[in-house]
């Protein structure tokens, strides 16, 4: 299949508030002052043939959370295909995890543009619980279904 794919984990937990999700920030200039929409599952890119998808989204939890990927029975969320045309997987696993212990990984570009300076920046700056109404809001557009997905499992499990 070709473009781009990406890979990744959704942490999930139950509280006396009901269904929780865990989603980051993204970092980076672009995203600094926005709330909706730019919020997602942690995830990154990965080559198919080089490694699974599986593979791919505990690998890039632990480089953007700079934590392990919790142990758990991963539930399967599918795909989706986001506006840009990248398609993204994701399993949920029940966890719960203090986002204050997290270690972000770092990207580097050019900012501001054209000024031939390189700047560092977290991938996510900073990690959230969120209840899923307040998720649907902030989410990446096309990750809400993964957020649908796993509240239909919540209900039949």
């Amino acid at each position: 299949m070709s473009g781009r794919r990406s890979a990744g984990l959704l942490l999930f937990r139950h509280t006396e508030v009901g269904l929780e999700v865990l989603l980051g920030h993204m970092g980076g200039p672009f995203f600094a002052k926005r709330d909706a929409g730019a919020w997602t599952v942690p995830k990154g890119e990965y080559e198919p043939e080089e490694e699974t998808a599986w593979d791919a989204a505990r690998r890039e939890f632990q480089e953007e959370l700079g934590l392990a990927p919790p142990e758990g029975a991963p539930v399967a969320l599918g795909e989706v295909r986001q506006t840009g045309g990248k398609t993204v997987t994701a399993w949920a696993v029940e966890a719960d995890l203090d986002p204050a212990t997290i270690a972000p990984g770092t990207f580097r570009m050019e900012w501001p543009p054209r000024s031939g300076q390189t700047r560092e920046f977290p991938e996510l700056d900073r990690v959230e619980w969120f209840g899923l109404d307040r998720a649907r809001d902030v989410i990446v557009k096309a990750q809400s279904a993964f957020l649908d997905r796993l509240a239909e499992h919540s209900e039949t499990a």
